[in-house]
């Protein structure tokens, strides 16, 4: 129902006004009325009416100066005036502020509701193109997005010169000029115990809570760049002067804290920061050494916020050969158990480093160094069973058992463990992917027979795949390089530039065929897309 305000001084004709038109019946709800226009406007400025009724002639303020007034303030409200002067000057005056209609007394019942009419089709309408404009522009916000995370995965692995980083950036209109710079990493992952990173219902829904109020903060303050690392990782790239820096981002990480703690029975986290440098060159450095220290999470049982001195007292004791100096809790299976579960090959290396060489210099005994084979073994081929997958099958995977006859050198040691680790996280990857390609089949197959509904989204298709909105949409992009939105759209327009081929067929049942209501943003649209607007495509403006 569209809100409809009737101002008229002579009471007569108001009531008439008000009684001659079954509102309801036409789409109306009258939600006020005035003698005045200086009666009126406080009302108005509360009820925000969509259609203004106003008479010219009127004492205190006339129409004219209320619907100057309107049209400032309210701009989409529409007015129509009812004057009984047939005054050019009135109507020049009505045209320049923005009048939808004038009317001439005495106004009969038809014409009142065919104007009415008009209107409410002219204001249903003008909704619905913002409405398209609105979904067009969170279109090119995922798009926005996804150009975004590519070029942050560039800078920080070091791929761009300076001179590109500065381009791009500008080009992306994110604002990468400061005097100093750090990285900050948060991992969030459910807290449940689910091969392959398929969180439950209760943890997806807090994972997407926690990105949420994280997005929002962030988003707040200009020092903070967010960005998707990967599926379960993302980063905060830290902009300000040399003496803001660390406090930057030690607001940073209790913030990420305090968003997270109550949400710590549905989620595990940790994060680690890097060394501010003060060169945008720099950033590669130091997002390694981040991503260093974040690997730790592996061997740092319970510890969420990861740093270099605590990383540094996983070394242990100096004291050599003594069972007394090791923390018993480095040896327990379920450090190989969450490495293999939630780490990266990329970690591989820094985790046999560190695992290996703190336990070696520890004790480093021969038979110390056949209970850690034995142990790595044990928990990996645990873990791979878990996966659903019998010891049989699993133990052909794995390297041999290492025979130990004398103490073997801290680099042997873990070069088995390597092999043994690289062996079952391949295994999980070929896993993984596997499951990655299944949904991404299940999620093309479901786009392909449902795009040419105008309705079809993200988390239409998550719910028919099982999944949440965030995963799918994090897997789509990693999987298929570009995001839900692109793939659906150029699959639109793939299917419009065929149909436009076929004679006979108009620019506005092509664009119901491949779902765009509303052919003008259709239109714009394929514009956006094509560089050449359906009628030109039709026309031979752009060929193939």
């Amino acid at each position: 129902m569209l809100k409809v305000f009737l101002v008229e001084d002579e009471v007569i004709i108001r009531e008439g006004l008000r009684d001659i038109i079954p509102w309801q019946q036409y789409g109306y709800t009258l939600v006020g009325e005035a003698g005045d226009g200086e009666q009126a406007l406080p009302m108005i400025r509360e009820l925000r009416p969509d259609v203004l009724i106003t008479d010219i002639k009127m004492p205190f303020m006339d129409g004219l100066a209320l619907s100057n007034f309107v049209s400032r303030e309210l701009p989409n409200t529409k007015i129509i005036i009812v004057s009984g002067y047939d005054d050019f000057e009135y109507a020049r005056q009505a045209i320049r502020i923005g009048v939808e209609q004038y009317l001439l007394k005495p106004v009969t019942k038809a014409m009142l509701i065919k104007t009415l009419n008009e209107v409410q089709e002219k204001v249903q309408a003008q909704r619905e193109q913002e409405n398209y404009l609105e979904k067009f522009r969170s279109e090119m916000q995922e798009y926005e997005q996804f150009s975004r995370r590519r070029f942050f995965e560039q800078l920080v692995t070091g791929q761009l010169s300076v001179e590109e980083i500065y381009e791009k950036a500008d080009a992306l209109s994110i604002p990468i000029h400061a005097q100093c710079y750090n990285l900050v990493l948060y991992n969030v992952q459910s807290a449940t115990d689910l091969p392959n990173q398929t969180a439950d219902r209760k943890a997806s829904d807090a994972i997407s809570e926690i990105r949420d109020g994280l997005m929002q903060f962030f988003m707040m303050y200009p020092e903070y760049l967010v960005f998707r690392s990967n599926l379960t990782t993302y980063a905060v790239l830290i902009k300000g002067s040399p003496a803001q820096i660390e406090t930057l981002t030690q607001r940073c990480i209790e913030t990420i804290q305090t968003q997270i703690q109550p949400f710590e029975e549905e989620v595990q986290w940790h994060l680690a920061a890097g060394q501010p440098t003060e060169r945008l060159s720099g950033l590669a450095a130091c997002f390694d050494e981040a991503s260093h220290i974040l690997s730790y999470r592996h061997l740092l049982n319970g510890q969420h916020i990861l740093t270099r001195e605590s990383t540094a007292m996983w070394m242990g004791s100096d004291d050599a050969n003594s069972l007394k100096n090791i923390d018993m809790m480095k040896i327990e299976p379920s450090v190989i158990r969450g490495f293999l579960q939630n780490g990266q090959m990329e970690e591989l290396d820094g985790f046999v480093e560190e695992y290996v060489s703190g336990l070696y210099d520890a004790v480093g005994s021969q038979l110390f160094c056949q209970y850690l084979v034995l142990n790595v073994r044990f928990a990996t081929l645990a873990y791979l069973e878990e996966l659903g997958h019998h010891q049989e099958e699993t133990q052909e995977l794995l390297p041999g058992v290492l025979t130990i006859t004398q103490k073997p050198s801290c680099g042997e040691l873990k070069e088995y463990i390597k092999s043994t680790l690289k062996c079952a996280l391949e295994f999980r990857e070929q896993e993984s992917k596997s499951q990655s390609r299944r949904l991404i089949r299940q999620a093309l197959d479901y786009i392909d027979s449902h795009f040419s509904d105008e309705n079809i989204s993200l988390k239409e298709v998550a719910a028919y795949t099982n999944v949440s909105a965030n995963y799918l949409s994090a897997v789509f992009s990693q999987e298929m390089r570009q995001t839900f939105v692109e793939y659906l759209t150029r699959k639109r327009m793939d299917r419009a530039k065929e149909l436009l081929r076929q004679e006979g067929k108009r620019s506005a049942e092509v664009a119901a065929l491949v779902g765009y209501k509303d052919p003008h943003y259709f239109s714009f649209v394929f514009r956006k897309t094509q560089g050449c607007t359906p009628r030109d495509y039709r026309t031979g403006g752009k060929k193939e």
